[in-house]
């Protein structure tokens, strides 16, 4: 019998897109004729999972796993490439699972997920299985897994917003409410400390250059800029925000008349930072006609 290398499970793999158990299989199969491997992977995935591994997967969703307890806790974000996939039942019950698997077996990094037991198999496999299936590629892209001071409360928000908020103190529907007032105001950070320092620096520089432009003396400069930075953190602070279901209350003055704090929080939203691509129809449609 052949000997199957690493390097022909390797070669097999960038060929197909397959996951690398399968191609040492297919080549043991086919005593390591690498056609014939070929051959068997395509007759289990198709060409699907070859094809769609190389576009953008910008839709997606959500998934939440919470222990019994309350106390760990997973968010994660898997992507598809439309919206239509994002809603199908098989890739809804992937994302769902996944969150639990990696609740319960806390990888190291996104890179570790596929490699986790899912079904009897690894993620990675059932993922291309369901690659092959639907015809999209589907990526697991980030995940936070929070070990709580307090309990875990979470919030979903049309599939494309979760949240996950660690609360010390409280009760259930205080946490509920937290985590739906982040999915709706989006807090950059907890309070000010949290802000990264470009982004205070962005505003003060905008602000000084408004202040010029609208005439302002020069020594009122650096005072209009801090009115402006202090505008802004407490827009982008959870702590300092007004709360959605109460315009007469902050999140701090609510949390501290239920004598409760907030641990950490975490929230994301689908897509979030992935350049799109444009498409324009006319263009193709125009370029098609010249052929």
């Amino acid at each position: 019998m052949a000997e199957i290398t690493a390097s022909m499970v390797k070669d097999l793999r960038e060929r197909t897109d397959a996951p690398m158990m399968d191609c040492k299989k297919a080549l043991t199969e086919a005593e390591g004729d690498m056609t014939r491997a070929e051959e068997i992977l395509r007759v289990r995935f198709g060409n699907k999972a070859s094809k769609a591994a190389g576009r953008v997967a910008a839709e997606g969703t959500v998934g939440i796993n919470i222990a019994a307890n309350g106390k760990l806790g997973t968010l994660i974000e898997v992507n598809s490439e439309t919206d239509f996939c994002a809603k199908n039942e098989e890739f809804l019950k992937f994302v769902a699972d996944l969150a639990q698997v990696v609740n319960e077996h806390n990888p190291a990094n996104i890179e570790a997920v596929a490699t986790l037991p899912m079904r009897g198999e690894t993620t990675e496999q059932v993922r291309a299985l369901l690659v092959g299936k639907i015809g999209e590629n589907i990526t697991p892209r980030r995940f936070v897994r929070t070990e709580a001071q307090g309990q875990l409360y979470s919030y979903v928000h049309g599939s494309k917003i979760g949240v996950l908020v660690d609360l010390v103190g409280g009760d259930e529907t205080l946490g509920k409410d937290i985590a739906m007032h982040i999915a709706a105001a989006k807090p950059k950070s907890l309070d000010a400390s949290g802000v990264d320092a470009a982004l205070i620096d962005a505003e003060r520089r905008v602000a000084i250059e408004k202040a010029k432009e609208a005439g302002k003396p020069e020594a009122m400069l650096e005072k209009i800029a801090d009115g402006t930075v202090q505008k802004f953190l407490k827009e982008v602070t959870l702590l300092s925000q007004v709360f959605v279901k109460d315009d007469k209350l902050t999140i701090e003055q609510l949390l501290k008349s239920k004598n409760a704090s907030v641990a950490s929080f975490t929230m994301y939203t689908v897509g979030e930072g992935i350049e799109k691509a444009v498409v324009d129809y006319a263009a193709e449609v125009a370029a098609a006609a010249k052929v």
